[in-house]
């Protein structure tokens, strides 16, 4: 930095050499004439003979008045000339001058008496033009006039960064009057900012010309000590007309406002973004733990660092739950979520267990109420009240939980749990937009979460009845060895109406029924055991697998047109046969030792409940060691390959040695029943033994 940049302790000017001519008097065409005391001119500047058009020597010599005023007015100079003598007044004004070209300019004089060291009197004559002097005027009274009146805080400040001159604006912006900024610096005047940043930007305009536009400044200022306010700050070096630098004029806007304007749209923004995308992960499947795991997905990390969904046991249940004033909370965990949150993990309840809550504890308060709880600034003592242990409140202290926030899951009216979250990396507390925020997506997912709820009660309703009509069947038979596996539907789709049944029948023969009602749910789940007991029933009679199809139907026909496939299969050991009718199921498979297996080529039938096609029944060989496996659709059918490819897939896992029945079981449903086949599956497998 230059000597004339450097600033001095205690305010003494820096010592100057030599500096670079200002350039107003060039603007101006400042011209200077000296006359005699008998009004003949003895000095002529190049500017007089530029204002005038006389050069030195044409003008030397001459009589002022004779040479540049028209004769009308000889005598009014002269007067004026002889008062400035007489009196050593100053005179100044607007004269007009003849040039020597023949026109009149009108020219302002500033003329003075001069006196020298023999006490002779001379007359200083200073002009400049008079249309370049008023343009000079205007422009200095437009510039004050909007430097005054200006919305805009302005400055300017010299090379040494101390404050030459405050508008009106800036005085109220820094809450400082105009007079104690002049000769201080930004620091002396506004200890509050960071001065250090600013003057190396003021600096660095000084130094190099270039500007600093709209750069944010935070900070308090006396006129608002205990608010933070956000101005955009503009900076731009001041050069005189032959490039001195002069020092900087700054430029002052308070965009507090529009910022936080500003802020509370991206916060809107952000909010309407997180709520949309809950709203398409949350919920995509009927299955309860899942949904709460989105739920938590969804607010990691967006929302907060840790995130845990709890509902009450008594609600998982299917049942409504109140607490009174002095009871705990049992809560079931089913999920969380933490953004590398390895203590705070630990601290919280693993997914599927239940936990129990105090009564004073704040997710305890917050399912109780139904209202949010928020601790804006955890401290020591808020620990114990949102872990459910001390060690897991020293957990949270190890983690650097700093902000906790629990938000109710209401649904339908009733409190089902609680959306914990918690803050220990983000250093922002929770505030009002994120209490909104977490409001909303509670909500939303309290509905799907609920759905989720009744569904899994009804579902597990459902396949208790199911699995409770299923046989217990023993291992071996009247002749046969059997198998069996049910697998029920995934826990996104409703329970199916698959069914088996091994019945024994007198001379030592064995029913083998399987089958499968159209439809899902509870009215599947009945008809199958509807269906199941009336073939009980009619089996008993011992009557031939087709006529036993004939009357089945019309049990069927009778139940709220309900239609459901069906094998059923008499296995006669002394004739070492198998007698089968089919109501449109799937062919079974026999499996021969030392053979290829084979889908057998029965009569297909039609469905029951559909009537008007009486059914057949096929008598097929079945020696000791061969095989019969009846299953249900969902082991074969996919939504990707045709059902002859799978078919053939369940054909070639049968083919080879013999194996025990149980593994084969398990064979089939590990290697043909897919993720995406959601339907239940039944498999029955029967193996001829020897006849002792």
């Amino acid at each position: 930095m230059s000597p004339a940049e450097s600033s001095q302790a205690g305010g003494v000017e820096p010592v100057r050499g030599p500096v670079r001519p200002g350039g107003l008097l060039d603007v101006l065409g400042m011209a200077s004439v000296v006359l005699d005391a008998k009004g003949r001119i003895v000095l002529w500047s190049p500017q007089a003979e530029e204002l005038f058009g006389y050069s030195a020597r044409e003008a030397l010599g001459q009589y002022a008045a004779r040479l540049m005023v028209d004769e009308r007015h000889i005598e009014l100079v002269g007067k004026l000339f002889a008062d400035v003598m007489r009196t050593g007044r100053s005179w100044a004004g607007g004269f007009p001058i003849l040039h020597k070209d023949g026109t009149t300019h009108v020219v302002e004089f500033r003329n003075m008496r001069l006196t020298d060291d023999n006490g002779d009197v001379f007359a200083l004559g200073l002009a400049a033009d008079q249309s370049t002097v008023r343009r000079l005027e205007q422009d200095v009274a437009l510039s004050e006039r909007i430097v005054k009146q200006s919305p805009i805080g302005l400055a300017v400040l010299d090379t040494r960064l101390r404050f030459v001159s405050v508008n009106p604006a800036l005085e109220r912006l820094n809450g400082v009057p105009a007079e104690e900024h002049l000769g201080r610096t930004l620091r002396e005047v506004l200890p509050h900012l960071d001065a250090d940043a600013l003057e190396s930007a003021y600096l660095r305009v000084l130094r190099t010309g270039e500007p600093v536009i709209d750069r944010s400044v935070v900070g308090r200022t006396p006129a608002a000590p205990d608010e933070e306010h956000i101005w955009s700050l503009s900076v731009y070096r001041l050069e005189d007309a032959l490039d001195n630098v002069l020092g900087v004029a700054t430029s002052v806007v308070d965009i507090t406002e529009p910022y936080r304007a500003g802020v509370e749209a991206e916060n809107a923004r952000r909010r309407l973004a997180v709520i949309a995308d809950a709203s398409a992960r949350i919920g995509t499947t009927l299955d309860l733990e899942r949904t709460a795991a989105e739920l938590a997905d969804v607010a990691v990390p967006e929302l907060a660092d840790v995130a845990a969904v709890d509902l009450l046991d008594r609600v998982v249940e299917g049942r409504r739950s109140t607490l009174g004033p002095a009871e705990p909370a049992v809560l079931r965990a089913l999920a969380v979520r933490a953004e590398r949150e390895a203590y705070a993990v630990q601290a919280a309840d693993t997914p599927g267990t239940v936990a129990r809550y105090a009564p004073d504890r704040l997710v305890t308060e917050c399912v109780r109420t139904g209202e949010a709880v928020l601790v804006r600034q955890v401290g020591d003592a808020d620990l114990p009240r949102i872990a459910r242990s001390p060690e897991a409140a020293a957990l949270l202290r190890r983690a650097g939980l700093h902000s906790y926030l629990a938000v109710p899951l209401i649904a339908r009216g009733e409190v089902l749990g609680a959306l914990d979250l918690k803050r220990t990396r983000n250093p922002a507390p929770f505030d009002d937009d994120d209490l909104l925020l977490a409001r909303e997506l509670a909500s939303r997912a309290a509905v799907q979460i609920d759905n989720a709820r009744w569904y899994q009660n009804a579902r597990t309703n459902a396949l208790t009845l199911q699995r409770s009509m299923l046989p217990a069947h023993d291992r071996v038979t009247n002749g046969l060895e059997v198998a069996s596996r049910y697998q029920p539907a995934g826990a996104t789709v409703e329970v199916g109406g698959d069914w088996f049944d091994v019945i024994p029948l007198d001379g030592d023969r064995t029913a083998l029924v399987v089958g499968d009602v159209m439809g899902s749910g509870i009215n599947a789940a009945a008809t199958m055991g509807r269906l199941r007991t009336a073939t009980n029933t009619l089996a008993s009679l011992g009557l031939d697998p087709a006529v036993l199809l004939d009357h089945l139907e019309k049990t069927t026909s009778g139940l709220d047109q309900s239609i459901a496939t069906c094998v059923y299969a008499v296995h006669d050991p002394l004739l070492r046969q198998f007698r089968i009718a089919n109501a449109g199921h799937l062919p079974p498979v026999r499996v021969r030792p030392g053979r290829p297996p084979e889908l057998l080529d029965l009569p297909t039938g039609v469905p029951l409940g559909v009537g008007g096609i009486p059914f057949s029944t096929t008598t097929v060989d079945f020696e000791p060691g061969d095989e019969l496996v009846l299953y249900t659709d969902g082991l074969v059918e996919t939504r990707s390959h045709s059902l002859d490819e799978r078919l053939d897939a369940l054909l070639a896992l049968l083919d080879g040695p013999a194996h025990p029945l149980e593994e084969v079981c398990d064979l089939l449903l590990r290697e043909l029943h897919h993720p995406d086949n959601h339907d239940d599956v039944a498999v029955l497998i029967a193996r001829a033994r020897e006849q002792s």
